[in-house]
């Protein structure tokens, strides 16, 4: 494929998207711009040392054609052309390592924004994308554009110069030979054009398939203990299968492609000589002498060098064109939380709740919560209960802003939530959730990530007032013990008192709980119940209760159902009106006697 004929198949209908993705992405990544001036000036040199190639031939066989053959300056030529190579091989690989440190302190940048913006996702983004295909936005697709940026790029510049500097030197040797060569290469535009539409999307949905698979390999491995249990190997097997298959039937696809641009490459590389050859024989050398022809030709054989080389160039730059446009599309999209410019902050203590009127949707039209509107005073401990897929999750959710409510507003001792600011609001405002996510490092490190700038001291001193320093004194390592992946080292009930600990660290003045007592042993439940205890005094305590006994001793009982807060009290109260709370305690009553 070569480069003048480039432009002119992109530059049609869907071809612009191309061009479009490039000057974006390099508007994501202004680093890729920097020292590109020195990089054309290196690139320029090569080129000009490469032409010089043919008039050194050309001078030496003009000196065997003169009776008076000069050795001396045929040594001259030599010299020359032995220092020409060499000065061009250095200028090719400096503008090279100058391509290679730009693109990597662009890759460096843009998958610090791809990780930052995926952290920034809404819920519903993290909800209907599985991290597997959100990890190949940040991994996968940003590979593919390094192969491109540290090779292709610059092979673009240096090809795209070469192949100018030979049209133009053909040109000066001979128009009419100048317009055979060029013109055998332009019969193959429209069909270049046909092939080249086609390639762009063949890429894309390769890009696609490569997310699904990495998405399906996520699942897979972290479901691996459910897959083996139930028994589900071979319907896993056949998710993976179908995923792969998918994948490999799409990169066969860009195979094609890549092969018969490469065919038709040297089909029309030949058709040029041809031509030549047969201009020469039919209307003669148009003044050439014999030296000045085999010059020519070497123009010739240079020219199907960069078209050769471009070939798979082009091939690279689609692939990376495709992934760079996944890339810029999860830049692309909105952050769930936009941080406030009101700079506000929340009090220290214990944080009064006000919800106004609280709507939420995952999805546009599709309502998990409605009209949500209770006041929390201070220092309560709430409870939040409901059946599966009632909203209590997503109310807890929303007072931590995972996400911002779609209406309505959520106030902290009379501060909007979307207009404090983000460091007062992570001190101020903490959730443990359900599974006690740990970090793979030290159960000490996992606890400093409540604080920073925690001190050693600091931690032991949360440790004791949670009553929990008998139980880190029998770990193997003590804080120094590693947790593994994902905690795996720990029990359950473990990573949720490391999450705890965590929590306490950061004193917040408000603290929302997703109880996750019901599958650990009874001395690990007594210790969660009494640390829970200690970090609950003196703030406000929101608490997704799962199990009942907590709702019994709360303050404050939120009843959520269908979306909607349908009651409020105490445990007593809402068990004399005998509502949704009745029905839900007699039937978590009848499971505890079962269960004894």
């Amino acid at each position: 494929m070569t480069a003048p004929l480039q432009p002119v198949v992109q530059i049609q209908g869907e071809e612009m998207a191309a061009f479009r993705t490039l000057r974006r992405g390099l508007a994501r990544t202004p680093s890729l711009r920097t020292g590109l001036g020195w990089s054309l000036v290196l690139a320029a040199v090569s080129t000009a040392g490469r032409l010089a190639i043919p008039f050194l031939t050309q001078a030496v066989l003009a000196l065997f054609e003169d009776d008076k053959f000069d050795r001396a300056r045929l040594w001259g030529y030599i010299i020359g052309a032995t220092f020409l190579v060499l000065f061009v091989a250095v200028a090719s690989g400096w503008a090279r390592v100058r391509m290679v440190r730009s693109a990597a302190g662009a890759l460096h940048d843009l998958r610090l924004q791809g990780f930052t913006r995926v952290h920034q996702l809404s819920l519903a983004d993290h909800n209907e994308e599985r991290r597997g295909q959100l990890v190949s936005r940040v991994t996968s697709d940003i590979d593919t554009l390094a192969r491109f940026l540290e090779w292709g790029a610059l092979a673009w510049i240096v090809d795209a110069m070469l192949l100018i500097g030979v049209v133009i030197t053909m040109f000066v040797y001979s128009w009419q030979l100048a317009l055979v060569s060029i013109g055998a290469y332009l019969l193959a535009l429209p069909l270049l054009a046909f092939l080249q539409k086609r390639q762009a999307k063949a890429y894309d949905l390769h890009r696609t398939r490569v997310g699904d698979v990495l998405g399906q390999t996520s699942e897979t491995v972290a479901g691996a203990e459910t897959i083996r249990s139930y028994g589900s190997g071979a319907q896993a097997h056949q998710q993976m299968q179908g995923a792969i298959g998918a994948e490999y039937d799409a990169k066969v696809a860009t195979v094609r492609f890549f092969s018969v641009l490469f065919a038709i490459t040297d089909l029309f590389s030949g058709v040029a000589v041809i031509g030549v050859t047969i201009t020469l024989v039919t209307w003669g050398p148009f003044g050439l002498s014999g030296s000045q022809l085999v010059a020519f030709y070497l123009l010739l054989a240079l020219l199907q060098q960069p078209i050769a080389e471009m070939t798979e160039v082009f091939d690279q730059t689609q692939i990376a064109l495709a992934g760079w446009k996944k890339i810029l599309q999860l830049l692309d999209r909105e952050p769930a939380v936009q941080e406030s410019t009101a700079g506000k902050v929340l009090p220290s203590g214990p944080l009064e709740i006000v919800a106004d009127e609280v709507g939420f949707e995952y999805l546009a039209g599709t309502p998990v919560l409605q009209d949500v509107s209770v006041v929390i005073p201070a220092g309560a401990d709430v409870a939040i209960v409901g059946e599966t897929g009632s909203g209590k999750t997503t109310f807890a959710r929303l007072l931590v802003r995972l996400a911002d409510p779609t209406s309505g507003e959520i106030r902290l001792s009379s501060v909007a939530l979307q207009d404090c600011t983000s460091d007062s609001r992570r001190s101020a405002v903490r959730m443990v959730p359900q599974d006690g996510f740990l970090f793979d490092t030290s159960v000490i490190q996992n606890i400093r990530y409540g604080r920073d700038d925690a001190s050693d001291d600091e931690i032991n001193d949360v440790l004791a007032r949670l009553g929990l320093d008998r139980w880190v004194d029998r770990l193997p390592d003590g804080l120094a013990t590693q947790v593994g992946e994902r905690g795996e080292r720990l029990s359950v009930g473990e990573r949720q008192l490391v999450a705890l600990a965590r929590a306490a660290l950061a004193d917040p003045g408000l603290l929302v709980l997703d109880e996750a007592t019901s599958s650990v042993d009874p001395e690990t439940e007594q210790m969660l119940a009494t640390a829970i205890q200690e970090l609950a005094s003196e703030r406000t305590t929101v608490a997704i209760a799962h199990r009942l006994s907590t709702a019994e001793r709360a303050d404050l009982i939120l009843v959520f159902a269908d979306g909607r807060l349908v009651e409020t009290g105490s445990h007593n109260q809402l068990v004399t009106a005998d509502g949704n709370y009745a029905q839900l305690h007699r039937s978590w009553e009848r499971t505890v006697r079962s269960e004894i």
